[in-house]
């Protein structure tokens, strides 16, 4: 950790003592900066009931056959599959799901002037959800609030096409052309977006400061905004349970509940 603490009175009741210093150290570096470029993962929207993948208690640590769903493959080739995804899609906990603190810490950077990008491994929408601009949120991996068709490339409502699920179709085909329909997110197996990616890197190199929020940083490229941001010579900080590969890289490393530890971090300054 660099040293240089700050004057500001943070109200953080429930962390240890301990961890108070590196939290002044960071909320400094975040006072001081005005590109700040937020990457998150799942870990942020845990709090909101979405559980993570990898973690402990992720869906695939759990159910490893449960990634068989994830795969476009799979679910391409496979009508049994796609039955299954849509009965998931009807009970996915991002439908019930609200913003939570760590959330809202985001839109208080926004809402300060520093929040250059967020660049978001998520498919919940919760950021939008919470008040951050759309304009300001690149979602690499999608979204779930669309279905699109693999055929003609039309998209819509999701909850349209849950709707013809709910009265009976197990496999709903595009009203269009009659192609098979998923949503609007990115399978493993599936291309990714270059022109999002693109959009994505560029914000990192652009970054003064650059906060992994959630994120366990094994998934490219899109952990390789990690390395683009550092060799532009921005700072990194860490938010994370469980360690990453690139904690060696990091100017800060924070193991500490991201909705205790992210809202004192993005919030104006309280002086004593």
């Amino acid at each position: 950790m660099r040293s240089g603490l700050c004057s500001e009175r943070l109200e953080i009741p429930t962390l240890e003592v301990a961890f108070i210093q590196d939290i002044h150290i960071v909320r400094g570096w975040v006072d001081a900066s005005t590109r700040i470029v937020a990457l998150t993962g799942a870990g942020i929207s845990t709090d909101s009931g979405i559980p993570d993948f990898r973690g402990p208690q992720g869906v695939w640590t759990r159910d490893p056959k449960a990634e068989r769903l994830s795969n476009i493959h799979h679910y391409m080739s496979n009508p049994e599959v796609r039955k299954l995804s849509w009965k998931s899609r009807l009970d996915h906990p991002a439908w019930q799901a609200k913003p939570n603190a760590g959330h809202g810490a985001l839109v208080e950077l926004e809402r300060r002037g520093k929040l250059h990008a967020l660049i978001t491994q998520n498919i919940d929408g919760l950021h939008q959800q919470a008040g951050n601009s759309p304009e300001k949120v690149i979602e690499v991996h999608g979204t779930l609030h669309q279905a699109m068709c693999m055929q003609c490339e039309w998209r819509g409502g999701m909850q349209d096409v849950l709707n013809r699920v709910r009265a009976g179709e197990e496999d709903p085909p595009c009203e269009r052309c009659g192609g098979i329909l998923k949503s609007a997110t990115i399978s493993f197996g599936q291309p990714l977006i270059p022109e999002v990616i693109e959009r994505a890197m560029q914000a990192a190199a652009d970054a003064e400061l650059l906060l992994a929020v959630g994120t366990s940083l094994q998934v490219y490229p899109i952990a390789g905004a990690v390395a683009a941001a550092k060799a532009a010579g921005a700072r990194l900080v860490i938010l994370n349970a469980e360690a990453t590969p690139f904690d060696n890289l990091a100017d800060a490393v924070l193991r500490m509940p991201i909705g205790e530890v992210l809202p004192p971090l993005c919030s104006a300054a309280t002086r004593s």
